[in-house]
């Protein structure tokens, strides 16, 4: 049976926000729950980017069953794979063994901030892999030399590990990246219904090993007013991942969705409270061998309706996959 997840989406509610969302969720009964890690918003529209890892430190307290998740968090530009190592170890332990480590290769738009350029995609991926053996040695124990390609690491050592280190989710979006995770990661992370991307990690090591994809959705009693609030708020999602990951900022995902229209959106993202279009979605998702599917209701002022009707309604249809 598929397990069914719910987003915390920082791009578009504050930090207090999202964990009042993600108790009602485990309340509603979802699965586990992932969090975006962004430093800006997709749009200017969605409005916030709280910083993910203080939302998910007060979400492991709040909570008691749900798992938590990075959905992704890139280990290579804002953050040293060393630090991230730090704060993975840490969630574990405050989270009392229900965190997951999603990494990936990162986009422009939040990497930037920095200073230090934006790689090509093959170097991007190079760093990734070596990210990756940083933080696995790390979360080992013991003291830890690196120096690599793309990092250094001197002398370092957690001194608060978990008992069980966090799984690593890797994202994919072709063979490449397929190939590292297959090889890296205990999780793949996806966000589109590939079944091109499952046979791929499967072949590199990835058989057996649970396969999480994302789906928006934007549910509201008023189908017009789901339409609109995705297209505001949503309509970069269908640019694809070669594109995402390279605009600079707001504006020039402003820019590039200028002439994506409502019905484009509501064409790809299941919209009004239909339940089956949403089951329709994610059987997607499972029958290209997907294990799990976290959910994002799109608009940070719409969760609470979206719980209660996932509660009631969505949720038991959902089972039955």
């Amino acid at each position: 049976m598929v397990r069914i997840g719910y987003t915390m989406m920082t791009e578009q509610a504050g930090a207090r926000e999202l964990v009042e969302q993600v108790v009602r969720a485990e309340q509603a009964g979802f699965d586990f729950s992932v969090t975006s890690d962004h430093y800006f918003p997709w749009l200017e529209s969605q409005g916030h980017a709280p910083y993910a890892w203080s939302v998910l430190g007060a979400a492991a307290l709040a909570t008691e069953r749900i798992p938590l998740m990075t959905y992704v968090t890139c280990p290579t530009t804002r953050y040293h794979p060393a630090v991230v190592a730090q704060k993975a170890a840490t969630l574990q332990n405050l989270s009392q063994g229900r965190f997951r480590l999603g990494l990936g290769s990162g986009e422009r738009l939040n990497e930037h901030v920095v200073g230090g350029g934006w790689p090509a995609a093959h170097v991007r991926l190079d760093m990734l892999e070596e990210a990756v053996g940083i933080i696995r040695s790390l979360l080992e124990g013991g003291n830890v030399n690196h120096h690599g390609a793309h990092f250094d690491v001197e002398n370092a050592r957690l001194f608060d590990l978990p008992d069980t280190p966090p799984p690593i989710g890797i994202a994919v979006s072709g063979d490449h990246s397929c190939e590292i995770a297959g090889h890296l990661a205990d999780v793949l992370v996806a966000t589109e219904p590939d079944p091109d991307l499952i046979s791929a990690f499967e072949r590199h090591g990835g058989a057996g090993k649970p396969k999480v994809g994302q789906l928006p959705v934007c549910y509201d009693t008023d189908r017009d007013a789901a339409i609109a609030r995705a297209h505001d708020q949503f309509r970069w999602f269908g640019g694809g991942w070669p594109v995402n990951s390279e605009l600079p900022g707001p504006a020039a995902f402003e820019s590039a969705t200028r002439f994506v229209r409502p019905e484009d959106v509501a064409a790809s993202i299941p919209c009004g409270d239909d339940v089956e279009s949403v089951v329709e979605a994610v059987r997607a998702f499972t029958d290209a061998g997907f294990t799990e599917v976290a959910l994002v209701q799109i608009g940070g002022d719409h969760q609470e309706p979206f719980t209660d009707w996932a509660e009631k309604e969505l949720l038991p249809a959902l089972r039955e996959l």
